[in-house]
């Protein structure tokens, strides 16, 4: 797809992760059913979380990003692999709010107050994680916040999802820009100008997806564009937000990436998600249920265990117990001998 990319400035002063990902967001609405507010806040977290996850080494490191605030819509969660693969949730996909007084989707408000928590899961003893409160709601502010706060790093992101009147996806996506060690002298002042007069990031992305498909006879809102359409795509929002920037500052793109929405649940995930309930919710639901149906909060399949699948759970979650167990009786005994 080649609908992201990650450039460098020609004085090695900053990085820029863009993307460019209306079919991304177009099926988390699908899979969610989302309302339009739904759609913008849960669109704007994949998106910030899918250029994040650029940022990993390995393409199996995963980032979880979590918005969980006192607000309507609930939580807000996103995780995202270093190869691009996205997936994400929100508590309530039908939330309600009117807009904000520059007709934007009052994304602040529906998550309300409360805490982001990032956790960088790099195949390390322990993952990172990093919490903030909340400084606005929106997205990009708390994320850019969260570089700041928990990172030190100087960062800056927008994020933006344009959603027609019929409840479809227009434009999604937007930029994480990275300060570099050593800028050279002038790279900030430049930034900070260009931000202060970039339009509104939905306007640009919308006529950078028009002018791709035009380039190559489609319309301007599928969001199922071919390859070469997407990259197109990418290039021209480059260009539009980067290039009024000085010639010292000029950006180059070093790769072009992926970002796409997939959800990796499996039979043997949830299995995991019942053997953490315990030997006796296990037998407790045996007695009373016969079964169990459980559904994915990402992807919303429905997995169905009948008796004889919980029964064999049961058992492994017994051997378990017992094997834990003997472990423990082994210890305590170690210990008591060493101290005699």
């Amino acid at each position: 797809m080649n609908n992201a990319l990650i450039a460098i400035d020609k004085s090695g002063s900053f990085r820029v992760y863009l993307g460019l990902c209306p079919g991304l967001v177009s099926e988390a609405r699908r899979i969610h059913d989302a309302g339009p507010l739904a759609t913008a806040a849960l669109g704007r977290a994949l998106a910030g979380g899918g250029l994040m996850g650029l940022q990993l080494k390995g393409p199996k490191d995963k980032l979880t990003l979590q918005f969980k605030g006192d607000g309507p819509a609930g939580e807000l969660l996103v995780t995202a692999r270093g190869d691009g693969r996205v997936k994400g949730y929100i508590s309530d996909p039908l939330v309600e709010l009117p807009p904000k007084e520059n007709g934007q989707p009052d994304v602040g408000g529906a998550l309300g107050t409360g805490v982001l928590t990032v956790i960088k899961d790099m195949g390390l003893k322990e993952p990172y994680v990093g919490r903030i409160d909340f400084v606005t709601g929106e997205i990009a502010d708390d994320l850019t916040a969260y570089f700041f706060i928990s990172e030190q790093q100087n960062a800056s992101v927008a994020l933006g999802v344009s959603v027609d009147t019929d409840g479809t996806v227009k434009a999604a996506g937007g930029f994480v820009l990275q300060m570099l060690p050593e800028a050279a002298e002038g790279a900030a002042e430049a930034l900070e100008k260009l931000l202060a007069e970039l339009p509104p990031l939905s306007g640009l992305m919308e006529e950078a997806l028009a002018k791709a498909a035009a380039e190559a006879g489609g319309p301007a809102t599928d969001p199922a564009a071919g390859p070469g359409e997407e990259e197109r795509a990418a290039d021209l929002f480059l260009e539009a937000v980067f290039g009024s920037l000085p010639e010292e500052f000029a950006l180059e793109t070093l790769e072009r990436r992926d970002l796409e929405w997939c959800c990796d649940c499996s039979v043997e995930r949830l299995e995991q998600v019942l053997l953490t309930l315990g030997q006796e919710q296990l037998e407790e639901i045996l007695r009373e249920d016969g079964q169990a149906e459980l559904t994915c909060q990402f992807c919303r399949k429905k997995y169905h265990f009948d008796k004889e699948h919980l029964e064999m759970l049961l058992r492994v979650s017994a051997r378990a117990k017992e094997i834990l167990d003997n472990r423990k009786k082994r210890q305590a005994a170690e210990t008591a001998e060493r101290i005699h």
